[in-house]
């Protein structure tokens, strides 16, 4: 990885930024940066790409390095996983949530052994996230012996070396498939975000409007539509818009064309529905970009 020198020694005001290089949060990352309009690395052995253009630089750091190299003000932004920046306990912040990557983290351990959190005192909990653990114990009284793993964390307890374990849960087949049962609170709720460092850094203001902009592209669609004018009321009812549809007159005065933002999810629906009381022409256009 290469290494980021000092602000001090910067020849250039360039916002810089540090993207994922590998792993589940490196593609949708890379995606997202290119649709916001920034130019990323085309090989990916590349670990420095300057876009100046847009006047950024990308560094491409493992996931579990970026919060370190934020929060230590060697780089300015970055994205990475709300997991990864609590467990480097570094002086980085969330700045916005990015919409990708879900995870939930939970406790798991031998069916029947454990019913509730406070079992778990004074034993051996593995983990690849001792930080994030450690943390959300210490906040509840409970002590453990931490045991850091690096992977395949579900089967420490069926080789001897963990009581518990604290792992990502998606559907919590790996950990039946393991022997283990959850149990105990969620620990947390982990997606893709934005981490800025201590202070607030120049440009950081532009990456963010572009990356909302991306995300609302990615969750809406325009629907355009003719209607009887008589008949907007319901309309609006069925697709009411960010703030209100815009409304033109046609030809026939007593049609009007009708034009919306509506969420990509249930569209075809939406569609039925405006079909029902009367609309006709009704067309769906993906959203390139969006500043709202």
């Amino acid at each position: 990885n290469p290494s980021p020198a000092p602000a001090s020694t910067r020849k250039t005001p360039m916002l810089r930024i540090a993207v994922p290089n590998k792993g589940s949060l490196a593609e949708t990352s890379a995606a997202m940066l290119t649709e916001a309009g920034y130019t990323g690395r085309r090989d990916p052995k590349d670990l420095h790409v300057i876009d100046p253009a847009n006047e950024v630089e990308f560094f491409y750091l493992r996931p579990r390095d970026i919060a370190t190299y934020v929060g230590s003000g060697a780089l300015d932004v970055g994205i990475t996983g709300r997991d990864l920046l609590l467990d480097a306990r570094m002086p980085a912040r969330e700045v916005e949530s990015l919409g990708f990557a879900d995870s939930t983290f939970r406790f798991a351990g031998p069916p029947g052994r454990f019913t509730e959190l406070a079992d778990l005192e004074g034993m051996r909990v593995a983990t690849a996230y001792p930080g994030l653990v450690d943390s959300f114990l210490d906040e509840r009284g409970i002590a453990v012996d931490l045991v850091p793993l690096d992977g395949a964390v579900e089967s420490a307890v069926r080789l001897g070396v963990a009581d518990a374990v604290a792992d990502v849960v998606s559907t919590g087949t790996t950990l039946k498939q393991a022997g283990l049962e959850i149990f105990g609170p969620v620990l947390l709720e982990s997606e893709a975000v934005l981490i800025g460092g201590p202070r607030e850094v120049e440009g950081t203001e532009t990456l963010l409007r572009r990356l909302r902009g991306v995300m609302v592209a990615r969750r809406y669609v325009l629907i355009d539509y003719d209607l009887p004018a008589d008949l907007v009321d319901r309309a609006v009812e069925i697709a009411p818009g960010i703030e209100s549809p815009t409304i033109s007159p046609l030809r026939d005065p007593s049609w009007v064309a009708v034009r919306v933002m509506s969420p990509r999810k249930g569209v075809n629906q939406v569609m039925d529905a405006l079909y029902g009381i009367g609309a006709r022409a009704i067309l769906v256009t993906e959203i390139h970009a969006a500043r709202l």
